[in-house]
């Protein structure tokens, strides 16, 4: 290279592919300062501050924030300290990874189930997404209140499935605003709420269900609370009221006569 080549902020900019507001920006904050015309006051750039820029792109690159690359950039070389910052650089970007991964499932799940059923309703629909971003602190919560064991078999379910159990959702969210204000005792009513039984019965499997039913009706409300219901708090009172209902004329029914 030869060093007594200098450009303008124009050519310089060509020449790397930074635009001129970016290379403004860093000559402001410290990072890459241009060398100033005594007259004219326009920047001029080398081939030095070629290899700087690199640099700075490569920190970049690396994830680093533009503060951290001011200190960096002016080491001529490299330690350990450097690998214990790439190791924290490495962690993060696995957290976004999986952050990613994560929004690209609830988008695509999402995109089929609009494609597949025509039209959901906005509530619906948020509860649904809701469940599907706090699938981890659902998945982390059925762990420490059963077993590992049953918490994969529970979560890491094929994606048919879960796409079968997210229709099932829908179907009844639907039928519960339909039928909202009926009387409990009504056939259709206790029909819906013996099919929505059974249906979660299957998907959660009986192993589940038996943990379950140990676990204190406090520590599953936490759960509860953790999903955004799709009903008015005149539907969740109804849909309680029903499922009490069910359980007290058909469950206990069924005890009594074994």
């Amino acid at each position: 290279m030869d060093n007594n080549l200098t450009y303008s902020i124009g050519e310089f900019s060509e020449k790397t592919g930074v635009s001129i507001r970016t290379l403004h920006y860093y000559d402001e904050i410290g990072l890459l300062i241009a060398e100033k015309q005594p007259n004219s006051g326009h920047r001029r750039y080398s081939d030095k501050d070629i290899l700087t820029l690199q640099k700075i792109m490569s920190f970049k690159y690396l994830g680093y924030s533009l503060n951290e690359i001011c200190k960096m950039i002016k080491e001529s070389s490299f330690n350990l300290s450097l690998n214990d910052s790439l190791q924290i650089q490495k962690l993060a970007f696995e957290e976004k990874k999986e952050q990613i991964e994560s929004v690209l499932n609830t988008i695509n799940r999402t995109i089929k189930l609009i494609k597949d059923e025509g039209e959901v309703d906005s509530a619906i629909l948020i509860s649904l997404i809701n469940s599907m971003q706090t699938v981890n602190e659902q998945q982390r919560w059925v762990e420490q209140h059963t077993t590992k064991e049953v918490a994969e078999q529970l979560f890491n379910k094929p994606e048919e499935e879960k796409l079968a159990s997210d229709k099932e959702f829908i179907w009844f969210s639907k039928e519960v605003k339909r039928l909202k204000g009926k009387p409990f005792h009504d056939q259709e009513v206790q029909e819906l709420i013996s099919k929505h039984l059974q249906s979660t019965f299957e998907f959660v499997g009986e192993e589940a269900v038996n943990f379950m039913q140990d676990i204190e009706d406090t520590e599953i409300e936490k759960l509860i609370n953790t999903i955004q219901s799709p009903y008015t708090k005149e539907e969740e009172d109804w849909l309680n009221q029903a499922m009490e209902y069910y359980m007290i004329h058909n469950v206990m029914n069924e005890k009594k006569t074994e």
